[in-house]
């Protein structure tokens, strides 16, 4: 028998990991497991480059700026699932900074993640919801290839536009 207890949904924000997003919401609910949402914002000693010019941010130092792009992806992720959903479905907010691909696998495997839901083709982060945008374009399409590679559980990969199997 298949019991999904733990699933792991890694975001990047886009529509596609929105997606992800509802069918993880619907095997958990059906399986009565919990949600592992997880964000993973770059790491300024291994991703300079992921340090660009932003005018809400000029002038802080690394960590400052690590800090407060952790405090708008934790706000974003909050807003992906209501009050009600986050109590019935155990969810999890985590934010890890890192290489994407390493710190999902890693994550699944700390945390004995039964199933990893991930969008194919994600489009990096789009505007969080106070107006200022993070600074990456990480493309969720070559992150998903090689999670389902090493991944030490199955990944269910979805896409957008999806075939419809789960209704919102």
């Amino acid at each position: 028998m298949i019991t999904l207890k733990k699933i792991l949904v890694p975001t990047d924000f886009s529509e596609t990991a929105k997606v992800a997003l509802t069918y993880a919401r619907a095997l958990a609910s059906t399986y009565h497991g919990s949600v592992h949402v997880l964000h993973v914002l770059p790491d300024a000693s291994v991703q300079p480059w992921a340090f660009g010019v932003e005018t809400e941010t000029m002038g802080l130092s690394t960590s400052e700026r690590l800090k407060r792009w952790e405090q708008k992806a934790n706000e974003q992720m909050k807003n992906l699932l209501s009050e009600t959903e986050r109590k019935q479905l155990d969810v999890r907010f985590v934010t890890q900074v890192g290489h994407p691909v390493q710190q999902i696998l890693q994550y699944a495997k700390d945390q004995a993640v039964d199933l990893i839901v991930m969008g194919t083709h994600g489009r990096g982060t789009p505007a969080p919801t106070s107006g200022g945008a993070f600074p990456w374009n990480v493309p969720m399409g070559s992150v998903a290839e090689r999670v389902v590679r090493q991944a030490p559980c199955p990944v269910l990969t979805v896409r957008h536009p999806e075939h419809e199997f789960v209704t919102p």
